[in-house]
């Protein structure tokens, strides 16, 4: 059976192709934004651009100009801009019912179906699934809730320089300072932090990074002077993404398990960003072949539209009903776009081709880093890609990324940064990005390497 238009179609075939960014048009609606709107506006501060129109992985924006996107909304858009094969159905589902609570509906039914189908490990065949509001971070309160309702404790065990969501519960969790300053509480009290494994920052072996983080979340939780009572989980991101795309050793995840196992926690898995294909497979944790208690899901979840929710093992569905709602989880354009973005991954094979695809990026970032001293890292996997730079003094560039990223979208490609300095450069291109757009994205982004290499040396 066809299932949409193959992915070599559904871009606009001009990219990249730009004269002057910004162009009048996308500069008139960011000063006016800016008239409007919070100070919180992050996006265009960086990427001085005002998007009308987009395309597979591809965009076009207010002047004419057409980029390739290595950033996807953040992650959203894991079967690119307008994939006529979700827009169709949203299309057809808006036109008869949006909103329904959570009666069922077919749409509503056929995508809990989808979602089970696809669940990793021991939860195939054995999950629950919850929809609350519409955002990540919902899905990290809602597994709180479900720790909690499945404890007598009260604490929470997560990870340094995770980033799992902006509200008390999520940010709590979090392991980013800078989001926890003046106006951005309350907080849940009792949430404990322990290592995460980055072996390039920790200046160690991966297989001793591992050793510190596990040692630590062991004496965190058998010590009995640790300060920490009664914990019900251990949070934890599959690969740290905001950080910079932390890619965790093979083995971590595992041993975390097994600790939560052993002293009888909830593991939850934030999948937010990783989930949905992101990495080549359904869900991130599969690649370590660890199935958690619990998963976060956000971002791609609903094939471009907004949608968060769970998935967890049938034995913690303890909820009395109602425990965890929101408005917004009738919302069924969302679910009828998630499960044909589900059909389109699997009838394109986008798991293999993201997978392809995302190394032949990092292969041309890793022969980039050759010739330039400042590449400090290259990591990721499948469709998710960090790649580190530091000064020749061994410190993060963030000044070198800066203008890696200015330059880029002066040449029509869309990077966005991340890392803890600010260092990284994140690229999460949608999984329907071809061979021969990753192949431009790439010369663009490794012409600026090489351009900026030579102003520092």
């Amino acid at each position: 059976m066809t299932v949409g238009p193959p992915i070599a179609e559904l871009h606009f075939p001009d990219a990249p192709n730009v004269s002057s960014v910004p162009g009048p048009r996308s500069q008139a609606l960011i000063d006016r934004q800016f008239e409007l709107e919070s100070q919180v506006v992050t996006y265009p501060r960086s990427l001085p651009v005002a998007f009308e129109e987009g395309r597979g992985a591809t965009l076009r924006d207010a002047d004419g100009n057409v980029y390739i996107d290595f950033v996807a909304g953040a992650g959203v858009l894991n079967v690119g801009y307008s994939n006529p094969y979700v827009v169709e159905a949203v299309q057809d589902q808006s036109g008869r019912i949006t909103h329904t609570l959570d009666f069922p509906s077919e749409a509503r039914v056929e995508f809990l179906e989808a979602l089970s189908g696809i669940a990793p490990g021991d939860l195939a065949g054995n999950s629950r699934l919850a929809f609350g509001g519409p955002t990540g971070t919902d899905a990290i309160e809602a597994s709180i809730k479900l720790a909690r309702a499945n404890s007598d404790g009260s604490s929470l065990v997560a990870f340094r320089g995770g980033n799992h969501g902006q509200t008390a519960g999520a940010l709590s969790l979090s392991g980013v300072n800078k989001y926890k300053t003046k106006g951005r509480g309350p907080y849940v009290p009792g949430v404990e932090h322990v290592p995460y494994p980055y072996p390039l920052q920790q200046g160690v072996s991966p297989e001793e990074a591992v050793d510190r983080s596990i040692r630590e979340l062991q004496e965190l939780l058998e010590d009995p002077y640790s300060g920490i009572p009664d914990p019900i989980g251990v949070w934890v991101e599959a690969i740290q993404g905001s950080r910079g795309v932390v890619v965790p050793p093979r083995e971590f995840l595992p041993r975390v398990r097994e600790l939560c196992d052993e002293h009888d926690l909830m593991l939850v898995l934030d999948e937010i960003q990783t989930g949905m294909g992101r990495t080549g497979k359904w869900f991130a944790s599969e690649w370590s072949e660890t199935t958690p208690d619990a998963i976060a899901m956000g971002k791609a979840l609903g094939g471009g539209h907004a949608l968060s929710g769970i998935m967890f093992h049938e034995k913690f569905d303890t909820w009395e009903p109602g425990t965890h709602k929101g408005t917004f989880r009738g919302y069924v354009p969302a679910m009828v776009a998630g499960t044909r973005a589900i059909e389109y991954i699997e009838a394109h094979d986008l798991l293999a081709h993201g997978q392809e695809v995302g190394e032949l990026i990092r292969e041309r970032l890793r022969a980039a880093g050759g010739t330039s001293p400042y590449v400090a890292e290259v990591r990721g996997e499948g469709m998710l890609t960090g790649v580190e730079f530091h000064d020749c003094d061994g410190e993060p560039f963030s000044e070198f990324v800066s203008e890696l990223q200015r330059y880029c979208l002066d040449h029509g490609l869309v990077v966005w940064v991340s890392g803890r300095h600010g260092c990284v450069i994140r690229l999460l291109p949608p999984l329907v990005l071809t061979h021969e757009l990753a192949e431009r994205g790439c010369d663009v982004l490794c012409d600026g390497i090489e351009e900026l290499t030579k102003r520092y040396s």
